[in-house]
C-alpha cells in the first residue's frame, strides 16, 4: 500500500507523473543496498523477531517523514529521506519468507509456498484499493499515513518469530546471558556478504531467478507508473488507476489458492520462464486501451482484462520464486539470499517507476510496451540460462552439480 500511497501523494502534490514515479523510485531504489545488509543482520539474529520488529517501525516513520517533507520541505531532501527509508523496505517481504521454514515442515513446504504467496497478493490487493480510496475520498496525505499506520500493526506478529540458534559462522560472545547473542564485526559482516552474494551468483538456478524476476519486476515498475494516467484517461480519476493493480492482485490471490490445492505442485522454474510471456501479454492489452484513448466500455474492458492476466500470471511467479530460492538456499544464509533477491527486485522496480514516469508522458502506449518487453527479455534471459548452448551448457551442469557445496550448505570456513 505504502508505494501506491506514496505515487498518488506525488502526483495529488505535484500535478506531475514524472515527480510522482520519482518518489516511488526513491522509496525503493535503495533496496538493493539494503537487502544484503539487512539479511547478514537477520541470519546472524538469535531473536529475527525483535530486529524485524524494529525495521518495521523505522519504515513506518520513514513514511511519515517523507509526508512532512512533501509538505514544506525542499524535494531533494525529502527524495533522500525516501531513499534512506528504501533501505529497510525488504523487511516488509523477503524478511518474512526466508524463516517460514522455522514454523513448517519441510513436506508442507510447497503449500506454505503458495499460501505465503497468497498473503502478498491479497495485501497487494487491498493495498492499492485501499489507497487510491482514502486518496480519492480524503487525499493522498490520508492515504499515506493510512499505510504507515498498517505497518505498525504488524510489528507485533513478530513475536511470532521464536529463538533460534545463531546463525552458524557468526562470530560469537558470551555475554553471561542466555539468548545466544552475537557480536557483529565489520569483517563478519563482509564475509558473510561475500558468501551470500556468491551463493547467490554460483548456483545457476538461483541466479537465473534472480535474473529472471529482476526483469519481469523492471517491467512491472513501468506499468505501475503508467497507473495514474491510466486512471486519468480512461476511468474517470488518477486514483482510479490504482484498482487496476487491486484487480491483478485479486486475480493473483484466486491463482494462488488454487495452487495451494494442488496436490503436486508445478515445476517452479517452469513456471518463472512463462510466467512474464503472460504477463507481457497483459501490458499490451493495457497498451492497446491506452492507444484507444477513449474512456468507456471498450478500454474499461481492455484494462479489466490486463489486471486479470497479470495476477494469474504474477501470482504463480511469486510462488515459484519462493519455492527457488528456499530450495537452493542454504539455511545458514537463507534469510539473505531473501532479502537481497528482495532489495534487488525493489530496486529494478524503483528503475522502472523512475523511467515509465517520463516515458509514459510522452507516450502512454509505448510505456506499456515498453514494459511488456522487458517481460519477455526476462522470459529470454531464463531460457538463455536454461538451455545454453555448445560447452557453455556443460559449465551450467557443473555448476548445477557443485552449487550446494559451493553455495556453502557444507561446514563453514573461517
Amino acid at each position: 500500500m505504502s508505494g501506491p500511497a506514496l505515487l498518488l501523494l506525488g502526483h495529488a502534490w505535484t500535478g506531475s507523473v514524472a515527480t510522482a514515479s520519482a518518489l516511488l523510485a526513491a522509496v525503493t531504489a535503495a533496496s538493493a543496498l539494503g537487502g544484503p545488509l539487512f539479511g547478514v543482520f537477520l541470519d546472524r539474529a538469535a531473536r529475527p523477531g525483535r530486529l524485524l520488529a524494529g525495521a518495521l517501525t523505522l519504515y513506518a516513520t520513514g513514511l511519515t517523514a517523507v509526508l512532512a517533507g512533501l509538505a514544506g520541505a525542499p524535494f531533494p531532501l525529502t527524495l533522500l529521506v525516501a531513499l534512506a527509508t528504501g533501505l529497510l523496505a525488504p523487511a516488509l517481504a523477503g524478511g518474512w519468507t526466508a524463516h517460514l521454514g522455522m514454523v513448517v515442515p519441510a513436506e508442507r513446504l510447497p503449500r506454505a509456498h503458495a499460501l505465503d504467496a497468497a498473503t502478498y497478493s491479497a495485501a497487494s490487493l487491498l493495498g492499492p484499493a485501499l489507497a487510491g480510496l482514502l486518496a480519492r475520498l480524503l487525499g493522498a496525505p490520508v492515504a499515506v499515513v493510512a499505510a504507515a499506520a498498517l505497518i505498525l500493526l504488524a510489528v507485533p506478529a513478530t513475536r511470532g518469530l521464536s529463538h533460534r540458534a545463531v546463525a552458524e559462522g557468526a562470530d560469537r560472545t558470551t555475554s553471561g546471558g542466555t539468548d545466544g547473542a552475537t557480536r557483529v564485526t565489520a569483517r563478519g559482516v563482509g564475509r558473510d556478504l561475500a558468501r551470500g552474494c556468491g551463493c547467490v551468483l554460483r548456483s545457476v538456478p538461483l541466479a537465473r531467478a534472480t535474473l529472471n524476476s529482476t526483469l519481469s519486476s523492471l517491467g512491472q515498475g513501468v506499468f505501475v507508473a503508467c497507473v495514474p494516467l491510466l486512471g486519468a484517461r480512461l476511468l474517470g480519476a488518477p486514483a482510479d488507476g490504482a484498482l487496476l493493480l487491486g484487480g491483478s492482485a485479486l486475480a493473483a490471490l484466486g491463482a494462488n489458492a488454487t495452487l495451494a490445492r494442488r496436490r503436486r505442485p508445478l515445476v517452479p522454474d517452469t513456471v518463472l520462464g512463462v510466467g512474464p510471456l503472460l504477463i507481457a501479454v497483459a501490458f499490451v492489452t493495457a497498451g492497446i486501451a491506452a492507444a484507444v484513448g477513449v474512456a468507456g466500455g471498450v478500454a474499461a474492458g481492455l484494462l479489466g482484462t490486463a489486471a486479470l492476466l497479470a495476477g494469474i500470471a504474477e501470482g504463480p511467479q511469486l510462488t515459484a520464486l519462493f519455492a527457488v530460492r528456499h530450495r537452493e538456499a542454504p539455511e545458514r544464509l537463507r534469510a539473505q539470499v531473501f532479502t537481497t533477491g528482495a532489495g534487488v527486485k525493489i530496486s529494478a522496480f524503483a528503475l522502472g517507476a523512475a523511467v515509465g514516469g517520463p516515458l509514459a508522458v510522452r507516450s502512454l502506449p509505448g510505456a506499456l510496451l515498453a514494459a511488456a518487453a522487458a517481460q519477455v527479455l526476462a522470459t529470454a534471459a531464463h531460457l538463455a540460462a536454461t538451455y545454453a548452448p555448445g560447452a557453455y551448457a556443460g559449465v551450467v551442469r557443473r555448476r548445477r552439480r557443485r552449487a550446494a557445496r559451493r553455495c556453502g550448505r557444507g561446514p563453514a570456513r573461517g
